[in-house]
């Protein structure tokens, strides 16, 4: 794989983790919202990616037919039930005294949210240490 493929992948990776901590910021936003009714309550986003294609502008296959790229391919809804709560003072209640609550878990967005993180700051680690091997290399031909 050239150098220059290196950046190319790093890059893909962490736009794919920048997208991933804006979907757990909404998420963990929307995590105490009420709905009148069970379809219209939030339900938690998650990301769903593939490996990078050509027609992406990303170069997706080194000369040994290895992928070297992420991308984001669509959006998902949690299909966990959402939360159901008798509160009949609520103005959202529906005729029953019901408020929808999000299906969103704090504790799984938020083990989300520092894997995403970490992701992202190992490709930043690698894009670092592929700058300076390539200073070093530059260093030793003069």
């Amino acid at each position: 794989m050239s150098l220059m493929k290196i950046f190319d992948t790093a890059g893909s990776g962490m736009a794919a983790e920048s997208l991933r901590l804006n979907t757990v910021a909404s998420n963990l936003a929307n995590a105490d919202s009420v709905s009148s009714s069970a379809d219209s309550a939030y339900k938690a986003k998650e990301l769903l990616f593939a490996p990078t294609q050509e027609s992406d502008g990303i170069a997706s296959l080194d000369s040994d037919g290895v992928n070297n790229g992420v991308r984001m391919v669509g959006v998902s809804e949690s299909q966990q039930p959402v939360e159901t709560h008798y509160e009949p003072g609520n103005p959202m209640a529906d005729q029953n005294g019901y408020v929808y609550g999000s299906n969103v878990n704090p504790i799984d967005e938020l083990v989300n949210m520092i894997s995403a993180s970490r992701s992202y700051q190992n490709n930043v680690e690698v894009m670092n240490t592929t700058k300076q091997l390539m200073i070093k290399t530059i260093d030793l031909g003069s």
